[in-house]
């Protein structure tokens, strides 16, 4: 387990977190303490506990949006899905009456040649 120091409006916090997800602990942190300092700058200093609560909020609405696009977005895209697989169905089913048609043109064609194909006289001998 490895251990990062945050810095989250003026105090510092040590925290674990998973090998290799320092710096991702540190981003989150770095992101936390913006977050507050710009409330800080809105507001004024309303107090420390009040301003941590207001950016814990404004985190939450985001993720919230988040999730709402992120489910909007899968919607659409199973949709897309759907529409997609109709649309190949549709094109196998084109392809194959186009392949009959083509099958059956081509006996015509055969049968056709067969009935103007010049035909050998039978010759009746004399005799």
């Amino acid at each position: 387990m490895a251990h990062v120091s945050v810095t989250i409006a003026g105090r510092y916090y040590r925290m674990a977190c998973d090998e290799g997800q320092e710096e991702h602990l540190m981003r989150l942190g770095r992101d936390i303490d913006a977050r507050i300092n710009q409330l800080r700058t809105t507001f004024g200093e309303i107090g420390d506990q009040r301003l941590t609560v207001m950016a814990a909020i404004t985190i939450s609405d985001e993720l919230a949006e988040a999730r709402n696009r992120i489910r909007a977005l899968e919607s659409d895209l199973e949709g897309q899905r759907d529409a997609r697989a109709s649309a190949l169905a549709r094109l196998e089913a084109g392809e194959e009456a186009v392949a009959r048609t083509i099958d059956e043109v081509a006996e015509r064609i055969e049968r056709l040649a067969v009935d103007l194909a010049p035909r050998e006289k039978t010759v009746v001998g004399m005799g």
